[in-house]
């Protein structure tokens, strides 16, 4: 079968490769995938990781075997999984308990957008507990993670606050759900509007420090990755500002760690009933043929587009 994996010799450093069909193991389903999802950290992972190796973490297609032991999808059931890495290929082996059966209405394409940036805002956004009419802030409220936040943080009765870089982004944010939108490099301009009970916080850095100013007392600010590059690893704390908030506290949030309390086929299947009753719905910025891995990861760097991209599998039958 094909797969998708670090290629030095092409320009985006993303190739295809013949590889052996994955053999599943007995907790695990064998699935013919349908649509791929790409991410921030696998996309920067291509540039640093070994010639050969498979990517890929978020899938959507139909089982083509069960697991053999415990629960799990039948045959020919239509489902969204994850993986740590080796979903961008034509089979994926997925342990049943990453896998959750999706709803008539939900495609493959809307599913595959799901898991990674859908596991993480809805985790993030949990953590602030009850949200019914508490201000929640949402920095980079523009990509994939950020817009299911904003929606997630609306279905919570929050008051929500969306950060973008770019004015064309705003109407795409409100869609989302939020109650304004604020401009700019800058997390500064949030301010009028908080301080926060909840922050969901994904650019790091400055913009990270600035938003920890904003929280309430007892505030919770989630920080749920760094997209700023290598500074926004440096985060100067302004401590003066942040005793005005008291209790108010930093989280950073690993999505993988969640999934050691909790198997990621609880919070999948809560995201696909919300997708099916049509009250979250993904955005793809993005929706191509999986032969243009290099183009779309190159673009998805580049902040070319919003929302998530999605890639179609191929049918070479």
């Amino acid at each position: 079968m094909q797969a998708i994996v670090i290629d030095p010799q092409s320009p985006q450093r993303v190739g295809f490769r013949s590889v052996e069909p994955p053999a599943p193991r007995a907790t695990e389903a064998l699935v013919r995938v349908k649509a791929i999802s790409l991410n921030r950290g696998e996309v920067v992972y291509r540039v640093q990781g070994e010639a050969g190796t498979r990517l890929g973490w978020d899938l959507a297609g139909v089982v083509e075997q069960p697991a053999a032991e415990g629960p799990g999808p039948a045959r020919g059931t239509r489902v969204v999984g994850l993986l740590h890495s080796g979903a961008w290929a034509e089979q994926a082996a997925v342990p049943a308990n990453a896998l959750a059966e999706l709803e008539p209405s939900v495609t493959f394409a809307q599913a595959a957008a799901l898991p990674t940036a859908g596991l993480t805002a809805l985790a993030a956004i949990e953590d602030g507990g009850s949200l019914l009419a508490r201000p929640v802030l949402v920095t980079g409220a523009s990509g994939g993670l950020g817009l299911i936040a904003c929606r997630l943080a609306s279905l919570a009765g929050a008051l929500v606050v969306g950060q973008v870089r770019q004015p064309r982004s705003v109407p795409l944010a409100e869609e989302a759900g939020a109650d304004r939108v604020v401009v700019g490099e800058s997390v500064a301009a949030a301010a009028p509007f908080g301080p926060y009970h909840l922050i969901v916080e994904q650019l790091g850095g400055r913009a990270l420090a600035e938003a920890m100013t904003q929280l309430a007392p007892g505030g919770t600010c989630v920080s749920v990755g760094v997209s700023t590059g290598p500074a926004g690893y440096e985060v100067p704390v302004d401590m003066a500002r942040m005793r005005r908030a008291p209790g108010a506290c930093l989280r950073i949030l690993n999505l993988y760690h969640e999934l050691e309390r909790e198997p990621a086929s609880r919070g999948l299947q809560r995201l696909v009933r919300l997708a099916g009753n049509g009250k979250l719905t993904p955005h793809l910025g993005v929706e191509a043929d999986w032969r243009e891995i290099g183009e779309v990861a190159q673009a998805l760097l580049d902040r070319r587009f919003p929302g998530k991209a999605v890639l179609r599998i191929s049918d070479r039958s």
